[in-house]
């Protein structure tokens, strides 16, 4: 599912099914979600992305130049009878127009669990601006969200095969 809101926020959110558990239903299993996403954003991209913690949070650098992506708050666990989440608040960086919006990974508790890889209320730099034409996002729906669902993908492959990244 994808949208994008009247503020050109985006919304989108990736889903897949699991036969049982993938992670325990625990803080520890949520922040292994978040361990295990950006394990498959450093695979992908061939380490040229990594995500490093900061003093206030984390940021996803591109290396070797270091170029700070997107900035992030500290990381929020959630563990309840709904299941696990791990949340990043995005906070700025070069690919943010400003702070909005959170990376949520999260693992539903239920017999067949659904796994979720979801960006809420992003406003990117380069993607579709309010007042302005429809064309403006071009930039954001070709790159920025085409590499969020193949890592989606990528991570969710990796959760159902127990693969560690």
């Amino acid at each position: 599912m994808h949208g994008v809101a009247e503020n050109g926020a985006i919304e989108s959110d990736e889903r897949v099914l699991a036969l049982h558990h993938v992670v325990a239903m625990t803080d520890d299993g949520a922040r292994e979600l978040g361990e295990r996403y950006w394990g498959q954003v450093r695979r992908a991209s061939l380490g040229l992305l990594r995500l490093e913690p900061t003093p206030l949070g984390s940021e996803l650098r591109l290396h070797p130049i270091g170029v700070r992506l997107l900035r992030f708050d500290a990381l929020q666990v959630s563990c309840g009878a709904e299941g696990v989440t791990c949340r990043y608040p995005i906070r700025g960086g070069l690919l943010a127009r400003h702070a909005a919006g959170a990376l949520v990974l999260s693992h539903s508790n239920d017999e067949r669990p659904e796994l979720r890889a979801a960006v809420t209320g992003f406003l990117p730099r380069f993607g579709p601006r309010p007042g302005y034409p429809s064309w403006t996002g071009w930039l954001y729906e070709w790159c920025q969200r085409r590499v969020h669902v193949a890592i989606s993908r990528r991570f969710f492959g990796s959760l159902l095969q127990g693969a560690r990244s």
